[in-house]
């Protein structure tokens, strides 16, 4: 079980139930002493307000009052967030901005230096814009859910990606390009990247891409994109 799992268990056990020890959360869980010690210190820098009380009649228990005072979201799905109420301002659906803005900053604000540095750079790489009212919108389908964290390495690492992806008319084909953007134009989202077959920038439907997976290996470099008129990046403060 990975440590954030595993804190989460840990929360979960010590809401639900009285006073427990630390061998029996380890049973729980699945781990050491060592490492259910090392969790409980992790979960009280987190604000967590853990008690240990000595003696017969007494364990560990959580106050009942105590909350989470620091920021447990990914950075994904941070970025998630943002990626909503940018879609839904270009649409021109976004009641409440101000809040929304505000809530993110709050947001932003409590995130771990290194953490705050990925969403920054993620965010350089978003777009949004109108759609061309030509544009033929039906057949809209869901964005497979394992392509924001896919995203999220090949854009923070400049890594290859690889996806199956149907066009238009259907066909389908392996594809393995170099992402350069992420571009809302709603309701359509599109990857915009550089396709080494092809020696051109080419825009994919996220609605139309499968089975994205990263392809390790050397990095490739950034390639300036230009983008048709009324395409704005994606700033937030």
């Amino acid at each position: 079980m990975k440590s954030r799992s595993r804190q989460d268990a840990i929360v979960r056990s010590l809401r639900r139930g009285g006073p427990t020890t630390i061998d029996a959360l380890g049973a729980e869980v699945g781990a050491s002493r060592s490492t259910i010690l090392r969790d409980l210190s992790a979960l009280r820098d987190e604000g967590y307000v853990i008690h240990a009380d000595q003696g017969r009649g007494g364990g560990l228990y959580l106050d009942p009052g105590s909350v989470q005072t620091t920021a447990r979201l990914s950075v994904p799905e941070v970025f998630a967030l943002i990626l909503g109420i940018a879609s839904m301002r270009a649409a021109g659906s976004l009641p409440f901005a101000g809040l929304a803005d505000s809530g993110l900053s709050k947001i932003e604000k409590s995130l771990p230096s290194d953490k705050l540095r990925d969403l920054r750079r993620l965010l350089d790489s978003l777009y949004v814009g109108p759609l061309a009212p030509q544009v033929d919108v039906s057949g809209v389908g869901p964005i497979d859910s394992e392509l924001l964290p896919a995203f999220e390495r090949a854009f923070l690492d400049c890594l290859h990606l690889t996806f199956d992806y149907s066009d238009a008319g259907g066909a389908r084909s392996t594809r393995r390009v170099e992402p350069q953007a992420m571009l809302i134009l709603p309701p359509l989202w599109y990857l915009v990247a550089w396709d080494p077959t092809r020696e051109d920038v080419r825009h994919f439907r996220m609605d139309r891409i499968t089975s994205p997976e990263i392809v390790e290996g050397p990095a490739f470099r950034k390639r300036r994109v230009v983008f048709a008129a009324g395409v704005q990046p994606v700033r937030y403060a």
